[in-house]
């Protein structure tokens, strides 16, 4: 979130005061609006406001809205690639945790924020043909379908690249559920569903994890 970010960026130096640059100040208000209120929904006054500018100086960094879309679709990616960073640690060399770590990260944003995939979102919004964030869209979902299927290879899937679809449509349709019907719909049971799902593609259960030994 743009506030988040914000204080980062202040808490950057204990010694120094800091303050986020413009660029990042926009990037980061962006974010916050287009995620609310949709990219069509935001214009470019409001953003700059937001980021405690205005319009000339966001025109100095973009050269139009639709180059600050396409840094928007850009920062969401590697937000997304952070994440996929973090399971990545989280589950040093365990293909079947990443994976089941993926899904409940899924499960976990999906039930959290009713607004769903970002990109989803602007890729309905974005209606212009050959826009080129459409293009952004669609590599960046190409990218993270193959790594998915790159995971359930290593996790012992049978049919690794159809599992990787199924797990697309299977978050993919919850996020549109938790949108239609809120969050006690069938987006409830997306780890449920996800779960089985696996075990029929040969994935093995996640292991339980150990219960905690009481200190003596």
């Amino acid at each position: 979130m743009a506030r988040e970010i914000l204080k980062r960026g202040s808490e950057a130096s204990s010694d120094t005061p800091c303050t986020p640059r413009p660029r990042d100040r926009i990037v980061a208000s962006a974010d916050e609006l287009f995620h609310k209120h949709g990219i069509r929904g935001v214009g470019v006054e409001t953003i700059a406001e937001a980021a405690g500018t205005n319009k000339m100086t966001l025109y100095r960094h973009f050269d139009s809205k639709d180059e600050l879309i396409l840094e928007y679709l850009q920062y969401k990616g590697k937000k997304s690639e952070a994440i996929w960073n973090e399971i990545e640690q989280g589950n040093p060399g365990d293909p079947v945790g990443q994976l089941y770590g993926f899904l409940e990260q899924a499960a976990r944003f999906i039930t959290e924020d009713e607004r769903g995939c970002d990109l989803a979102n602007a890729a309905i919004e974005l209606t212009e043909q050959g826009h080129p964030g459409l293009r952004v869209i669609e590599e960046f979902k190409s990218r993270q379908r193959e790594r998915l299927a790159t995971l359930c290879l290593a996790a012992g899937a049978s049919q690794p690249g159809l599992l990787a679809d199924t797990i697309v449509l299977l978050i993919e349709g919850a996020r549109v559920s938790r949108r239609n019907v809120g969050c006690n719909g069938p987006s409830a049971n997306l780890l449920q569903t996800s779960r089985g799902v696996l075990a029929s593609f040969g994935v093995p259960a996640r292991p339980a994890a150990e219960p905690a030994v009481a200190a003596q």
